[in-house]
């Protein structure tokens, strides 16, 4: 097969460099994150771990995120509610639902918003799959 993954997730912004600056401070997400297998940084690179990722085309009409925004970026977390713990400290609004959990079978969910309003929703998978997509 010849696609092995994502090499990257790009989006407009008003201020990209404080937008840069925000995901880095409240979700370790950005260049210069990790290291490669050699333990090399990269400025441009977030090293991140291996693990399970959807992607999903979802109907046009969709209420499950934003009608004004066409994509909603998921990242996969450990520890979901200490996660949810600070960004409240800091201020960020954290959405829950019910509803988005389920059973339980496909992990746990939250959603927060950007200083831009671009949605972002927290995902951590049940416990087999987030041993199954460990590294360490």
């Amino acid at each position: 097969m010849p696609v092995i993954g994502m090499g990257g997730y790009f989006f407009r912004a008003k201020d990209p460099a404080a937008l840069k600056a925000w995901y880095r401070e409240h979700l370790e997400v950005g260049g210069g994150i990790g290291t490669d297998e050699r333990g090399q940084s990269n400025p441009y690179c977030w090293y991140h771990e291996g693990g399970p990722m959807v992607f999903e085309p979802f109907q046009d009409t969709t209420d499950y995120f934003p009608p004004e925004k066409t994509a909603m970026v998921n990242l996969r977390v450990r520890d979901l509610d200490g996660l949810l713990a600070r960004l409240r400290v800091a201020g960020i609004e954290v959405i829950t639902k019910d509803e988005w959990n389920g059973d339980g079978s496909a992990g746990s969910f939250a959603r927060i918003h950007d200083p831009e309003g671009n949605p972002i929703e927290l995902w951590e998978p049940p416990a087999q799959q987030a041993a199954e997509g460990e590294t360490e």
